[in-house]
C-alpha cells in the first residue's frame, strides 16, 4: 500500500454535503463523476496527498443507498493506492482476506478498484485503487 488514496463518505444529498465540505476545506471540489455501474454520484476534494470522496446514491437499490438506510451518513470506506491491484488481490486472498471483488473494476477518478470485505478489516470496508493507463 502506497498511501491513503481517499476516504469515502456516504451522504444523502450531494449538493448539501458539497457546500459543507467546501466551507470545511476552503475549496471547491475538483471533480464530479457518476459511476452508473455502482448507482452513485461522486464528488472529490483534495486534502494534501489524499482525497475526500462524497458518495450519493442515484438509485434506491444502489450499495450506497442500502448503506445509508442501514447505518446513516458517514465514513463508508478507506481507499489505499496500490501499484499493482492484481498482485494485491492475489496477495491478500492468499493471506486469507475476504474479497468482495476478485477482479478489479472501473471506478471513479480514473481508477481500477476492488473492495475487501469489512469482516476482514475489523469492520472497515477497504478499497484498493490503481491508476488506469
Amino acid at each position: 500500500m502506497k498511501k491513503i488514496e481517499h476516504i469515502g463518505i456516504a451522504v444523502k444529498n450531494l449538493e448539501e454535503a458539497a457546500r459543507t465540505y467546501e466551507v470545511l476545506m476552503q475549496e471547491k471540489p475538483y471533480k464530479e463523476e457518476a459511476v452508473e455501474s455502482e448507482g452513485v454520484s461522486t464528488l472529490f476534494f483534495k486534502s494534501g496527498e489524499s482525497k475526500i470522496e462524497l458518495l450519493a446514491a442515484t438509485s434506491e437499490d444502489s450499495p450506497i443507498a442500502k448503506y445509508i438506510a442501514k447505518k446513516g451518513e458517514g465514513i463508508h470506506h478507506i481507499a489505499f493506492a496500490v501499484d499493482d491491484i492484481y498482485a494485491e488481490i492475489t496477495r491478500l486472498e492468499e493471506e486469507g482476506y475476504q474479497l468482495i471483488n476478485k477482479e478489479p473494476k472501473h471506478g471513479a477518478d480514473n481508477k481500477l478498484i476492488a473492495f475487501l470485505h469489512p469482516k476482514s478489516n475489523h469492520g472497515v470496508l477497504v478499497e484498493l485503487c490503481q491508476e488506469r493507463d
